[in-house]
């Protein structure tokens, strides 16, 4: 199978997401009634919530960049949430456990989605609450088209539903049946929960009184003490294998908000390029930047040999750099500005060789010695970790569908606001649906170690180190960029493509989500069992033969995917004349791009 050249949605507002046609048509209804990108982004997230359960949920994380018009750079909101007060190494090992589970209740931190898209809403939406919920409220009641990637993921996990985890099997599998493919599926639980909250929000005056009552109703009201009581007396089966209880209060969520920070930037070749901060591995695609100024990149055909070994090694070195330094900054002394820097890059590109490297090869930064140290020693340890039942987050369709995903919204309105957003977590196949809530929890809390001194050992208040990570960059000449794909590991690996193919390549938006993508696994994974696969890399075909038979010769492992089966990336630009270009990836038929 060949790739097409397919031109851009073209328009002066509009969406770009990873999922659901029905999202889309979310995000333009709300456009056009007056909405905002904010307005608009938090339509479609809540929608997702109930369209793709098995991607995403209210329980979730959630980072974005917003950038309203006229400002010069976006901002971060940080839906990631925190550890909880009891999740102290000392509890997790005193379970018995080494690592922490990639599915059930001990691998829940603090839900950060649904108070980052409150924030978001406060701050940059200008639409009452209800017209921004009345479409997921809709949909549960009244049921969707089920999806048949969810139908199979709620096929394949129903023995478990029913003997493990039967709040999840009284939602997923009503009447005793698992949903089919194409079928009308309702969840009227999540849809009264959501009334409830609306009622509650909107006995306040006033738009911003109306969400702040809503913030209050979900973390210090009756959804935090629907799951603070759950959590108390539930005990379930988790990936260990074993049956564990969470440590997640109603307090814990009672004293965390979601919050603004400045984003990590780096500029490249007249550009610039925003990322979440260090908690995130969005910096990694900054690191990679910086290593490929001066590497002659930009003299490479985008779809040969020396263009993919070139990237893939490149990346490799700034994932081995997550691994050792990446964290909470506010929990850790972490070498940012060094990490960034052009002299750091510098000793990096002098690594790059001819031939693939098979080690872990984080950087000698003086005094994070020994975090180096420990991030080698890690990754020797887990290139044979085997996962449970809800581990993992991969994207390729091609890995299994009893694993978890993530979702990427992309929005530009009509005034020049922007969005790029990144809802993950809260999945039906990783955690058990909260009784009385109709949603479930999240498991991100598995990106910790249980390992004393390091920047993601797991402590209580800590963030864990994401791999959420949407992003913004602005051309030469004034274009504004939002852009992003689910992925887990592989998100800011596909991204580096994307961007590096529309600055060196002539490419426009949908030319270079349509072109070829590849990714490795050769560092080590970010979800249980946290896998590491020294030398990987997977391509498409499109590739070719010749250029597949060449990046094996210089020592990678390549596995060839299946056609078309890499990435989600999805792309929003808009020129300073206020001209909007949409793209969305034609990858598992999923992704839409929408512009008028």
């Amino acid at each position: 199978m060949t790739f097409t050249t397919r031109p851009e949605i073209q328009g002066t507002f509009g969406v770009a997401t990873s999922t659901h046609w029905i999202a889309s048509t979310v995000g333009m209804k709300i456009l056009e009634a007056g909405g905002t990108a904010a307005d608009a982004a938090a339509a479609m997230g809540f929608t997702l919530h109930v369209v793709e359960p098995h991607l995403n949920g209210p329980l979730g994380d959630m980072p974005a960049l917003v950038r309203s018009a006229g400002d010069a750079a976006p901002q971060v909101i940080c839906g990631q949430g925190v550890a909880p007060a009891g999740a102290s190494i000392a509890h997790y090992r005193a379970e018995g456990l080494d690592r922490i589970p990639g599915s059930g209740l001990l691998a829940t931190v603090v839900p950060g989605a649904f108070d980052a898209w409150m924030l978001m809403l406060r701050d940059h939406g200008r639409l009452p609450l209800r017209d921004v919920l009345e479409p997921a409220i809709f949909y549960a009641r009244h049921g969707h088209p089920m999806l048949p990637r969810v139908a199979a993921t709620i096929d394949g996990l129903s023995d478990f539903f029913r003997d493990e985890w039967p709040t999840s099997y009284e939602t997923w599998l009503p009447g005793g049946a698992a949903p089919a493919a194409g079928a009308l599926f309702r969840n009227p639980t999540l849809a009264d929960t959501w009334d409830r909250l609306l009622r509650e929000a909107e006995a306040a005056q006033g738009r911003e009184a109306q969400i702040e009552a809503a913030r209050r109703a979900f973390y210090q009201g009756f959804v935090a003490e629907a799951i603070d009581g759950w959590m108390r007396q539930a005990c379930v089966m988790d990936a260990s294998g074993t049956a564990h209880k969470g440590v997640l209060t109603g307090e814990d969520m009672a004293t965390w908000q979601a919050s603004y920070e400045p984003p990590l930037s780096a500029d490249y070749e007249g550009w610039t390029v925003w990322k979440p901060g260090i908690w995130s591995q969005g910096p990694a695609m900054l690191q990679s930047l910086r290593v490929l100024e001066g590497s002659g990149i930009a003299q490479m055909d985008s779809r040969g040999a020396d263009f993919v070994h070139l990237v893939t090694e490149t990346m490799k070195l700034s994932f081995a750099d997550r691994e050792a330094y990446y964290g909470d900054p506010d929990h850790s002394d972490i070498p940012a500005d060094m990490l960034l820097s052009r002299d750091y890059a510098e000793g990096r590109r002098a690594l790059l060789g001819a031939e693939a490297s098979l080690a872990q090869r984080p950087g000698r930064i003086d005094g994070f010695e020994g975090q180096a140290d420990a991030a080698i020693a890690r990754a020797a340890a887990s290139q044979e970790a085997v996962g449970g039942v809800g581990a993992g987050e991969p994207t390729m369709a091609h890995l299994s569908e009893k694993r978890g995903d993530t979702v990427h919204i992309d929005v530009i309105d009509r005034w020049g606001n922007s969005v790029s957003a990144t809802p993950s977590g809260g999945w039906l196949q990783s955690s058990p649906v909260v009784p009385g809530l109709g949603m479930a929890l999240n498991s991100r809390a598995q990106m910790f170690w249980l390992d004393e001194g390091l920047p993601t050992s797991l402590a209580p208040g800590r963030r864990p180190r994401t791999t959420l990570s949407p992003s913004m960059a602005q051309g030469p000449d004034g274009t504004q960029h939002a852009f992003g794909t689910p992925g887990g590991d592989q998100q800011d690996q596909w991204q580096l493509m994307l961007f590096l193919r529309l600055v060196h390549s002539g490419m426009n938006l949908q030319e270079a989500i349509d072109a070829p993508l590849f990714n490795t696994a050769h560092f080590q994974g970010s979800f249980d069992p946290h896998p590491v696969r020294p030398g990987h890399l997977m391509v498409e075909p499109d590739f070719g033969a010749a250029v597949i038979a060449d990046l094996r010769a210089r020592g990678h492992a390549v596995d060839v995917a299946d056609p078309w089966s890499i990435g989600r990336l999805t792309a929003a630009s808009r020129t300073p004349e206020g001209l909007l270009r949409a793209a969305a990836t034609p990858r598992l038929m999923q992704a839409y791009a929408v512009g008028r």
